[in-house]
């Protein structure tokens, strides 16, 4: 008899990261005015004031996206921002990306960053997280994983594991993000000399330390940006048994070099995310003159490259 197969998030995503053969994963963050010249050309998607056009041509963009990189990375990071920002339109779009990305069998991070306490969260969390309860919806299927925000402390955080534990789904909570303003609350120091950033991602291995997989990694991950490799490196020495959800590479100025010190010396340990750098490779000289989806196509592959190149050295 074989074995069982293994439905812990992390063992899922390791797994879905060794048979693409890269970390790297795909951030849609969709902007009408950056889409496509032969999408937003289109006569029903060429309103930018109207929410329906604009969502239809975000809906066409990202469809077609996902087909193209589905086959290179193992997972997407869809920011749910860019999509509730058309209301109701949006939303609804949102759903059918993840169902898109759902089948082409890509594993899917609903980038949401929320959190809240007590009946608040537990509705977020079932919002964002879990799959649908509703008979009206059978058949769909909610995120991967999500990412949260942990400033209210543990019980704002708890709905997700819940959620993550009973769904074998995984939650990447915020530890030290790559955006300049985040020095100002994150490297602050606690009286004992800790970084408020330590202090926080000590605090995510205790809370995710009861959901270890078979591959020594938890359900209960951590969001470190790419911009500042010294702490990046340092929280993977602190945190052992914590995946990590990098942003911060390519547009917003990491480079691969910078990403080096998320992993352990066996390759594991992170996932990597490019959103603009690779969704919107058209706009980019060196893939001038490139139908969109080529381009998309060739900085998936040029990325991959470069990620496995610095993980080499």
């Amino acid at each position: 008899m074989a074995a069982p197969t293994s439905t812990h998030f992390a063992d899922t995503l390791l797994k879905a990261i060794e048979k693409k053969g890269t970390p790297l994963i795909v951030g849609l963050d969709p902007v009408y005015e950056q889409l496509p010249e032969s999408i937003r050309s289109h006569r029903e998607m060429n309103d930018a004031d109207d929410a329906e056009a604009a969502v239809d041509a975000i809906l066409e963009f990202c469809t077609r996206l996902l087909k193209v990189v589905a086959p290179h990375v193992p997972a997407v990071k869809i920011n749910s921002a860019f999509f509730e920002r058309y209301y109701a339109y949006g939303v609804e779009a949102f759903g059918a990306v993840v169902q898109e990305a759902a089948a082409h069998g890509l594993i899917v991070i609903n980038d949401a960053k929320r959190a809240d306490i007590g009946n608040s969260s537990e509705r977020y969390a079932l919002a964002t997280l879990a799959d649908p309860e509703f008979t009206s919806m059978v058949g769909a299927v909610g995120a991967d994983a999500v990412t949260v925000n942990p400033y209210m402390g543990q019980d704002s955080v708890a709905p997700f594991i819940k959620i993550a534990q009973e769904q074998d789904k995984g939650v990447f909570i915020l530890v030290r993000t790559s955006n300049p303003g985040a020095a100002e609350i994150q490297d602050a120091v606690l009286q004992d000399g800790t970084p408020v950033y330590q202090h926080v991602g000590k605090l995510v291995a205790g809370w995710g330390a009861e959901f270890i997989g078979e591959r020594g990694y938890s359900a209960i991950g951590a969001v470190v940006g790419a911009t500042n490799p010294g702490q990046l490196a340092a929280l993977r020495e602190l945190l052992p048994s914590v995946l990590f959800l990098v942003p911060g590479y390519g547009a917003q100025g990491g480079s691969a070099k910078d990403i080096a010190g998320a992993f352990k010396a066996d390759g594991t340990g992170a996932i990597i995310n490019s959103s603009r750098g690779i969704i919107y490779a058209h706009k980019e000289q060196k893939f001038a003159g490139m139908p969109w989806e080529k381009a998309v196509e060739a900085a998936v592959v040029a990325a991959k490259a470069d990620i496995a190149g610095a993980l080499a050295r």
